[in-house]
């Protein structure tokens, strides 16, 4: 099969097509034919390796899993003997294994039918940041209805469907953008946006009861400026810092800088649940939740695609498809070679 491959950490250049084997499946797993597959900025820190902190659990010398890609939608080709969640024709999306390639392993704990109202290329476009955004909001920030959000990078991956999020749980929504993406920003029903390229929001005087911020620009003492006196703020992501952590001490020492303070400072850590991605499928189809996506891409254009979300060019999510497979394994059980 076709797929999307690197055996050395760097920028998108170390991407390439390459002829693997189709992945064989134990008896836990779920062998996806994939369709269509999104891009993070998660897979950006896999790609290059960096913050250098991660490079133990994901290979010291180069990526343990070569090929790239962790959000996609299918067809379930095949089940373990375990499996009784899902049979071979269903419309699955999740986070998978090598999701940029023709054929993908899922674990059934991290799939779910896909909504019936999306395509195959909107519905890979939601696991792990709709996911990021939904832990962020209601789990660690505890959104009530009323109160003021503030998302700073809110026409980002997560930041997409945070603001559309914070309005189903009926927040009065801030949005924070660069001038290009405002109007995208309004279009997810953000009550205000600000351009944060000519306003210093930090300045407003205007507090949150709740920050979800995902660009980490802004130093904690200026955002608790602007968060209310028993506010929340949720640090999203690993963006900003150096090469050896980036972001990941920004989110580590958060709550340690709201000791003995009614201010709460947390970093979300996310990890996507079926549960999840049914809670996300039920927002989907009450209209509630919609992923934007640019015009999906071939798989051989996924260095490319690679280096616009490296430079922050892409306008919604980035979403790759993948042709009829010209490989079709048979078997309806797969064991593990």
């Amino acid at each position: 099969m076709k797929a999307v491959v690197q055996n050395v950490y760097g920028d998108s250049s170390v991407l390439h097509i390459e002829d693997v084997p189709v992945p064989t499946i134990g008896d836990d797993d779920v062998l996806i034919e994939v369709r269509a597959t999104s891009l993070n900025i998660g897979d950006v820190h896999l790609m290059t390796g960096l913050p250098l902190i991660m490079r133990p659990f994901l290979g010291l010398r180069g990526p343990r899993q070569r090929i790239r890609g962790m959000d996609a939608a299918g067809l379930v080709h095949s089940v373990g003997a375990a499996v009784t969640a899902f049979a071979p024709g269903d419309e699955v999306f999740g986070v998978v294994e090598g999701g940029l390639a023709e054929f993908a392993v899922g674990k059934p704990s991290k799939l779910a039918p896909k909504p019936a109202s999306l395509t195959f290329e909107q519905a890979s476009a939601i696991p792990t940041s709709a996911a990021t955004a939904l832990h962020a909001l209601r789990d660690t920030g505890h959104v009530q209805p009323g109160q003021r959000v503030l998302i700073i990078g809110a026409s980002g991956g997560v930041g997409i469907f945070a603001t559309q999020l914070a309005k189903a749980f009926g927040a009065h929504v801030t949005g924070v953008a660069s001038t290009a993406k405002l109007d995208l920003v309004r279009s997810l029903g953000a009550d205000k946006v600000i351009d944060y390229t000519a306003t210093d929001f930090t300045a407003s005087g205007v507090q949150y009861d709740l920050i979800v911020d995902m660009a980490s620009t802004h130093s904690f003492t200026s955002l608790r400026r602007i968060l209310a006196a028993d506010g929340t703020l949720v640090i999203v992501g690993g963006e900003g810092g150096g090469r050896f952590t980036g972001g990941v001490a920004r989110s580590m020492t958060a709550p340690l800088r709201s000791l003995r303070s009614n201010q709460k400072l947390r970093g979300l850590i996310s990890t996507t649940s079926s549960a999840d991605l049914a809670t996300l499928a039920e927002l989907v189809e009450a209209g509630k939740l919609a992923p934007v996506i640019n015009s999906p891409v071939p798989l051989t254009e996924a260095g490319d695609v690679a280096h616009r979300l490296e430079t922050g060019e892409a306008l919604g999510k980035l979403v790759l498809t993948q042709s009829h497979p010209r490989v079709i394994p048979t078997a309806t059980h797969l064991e593990v070679s």
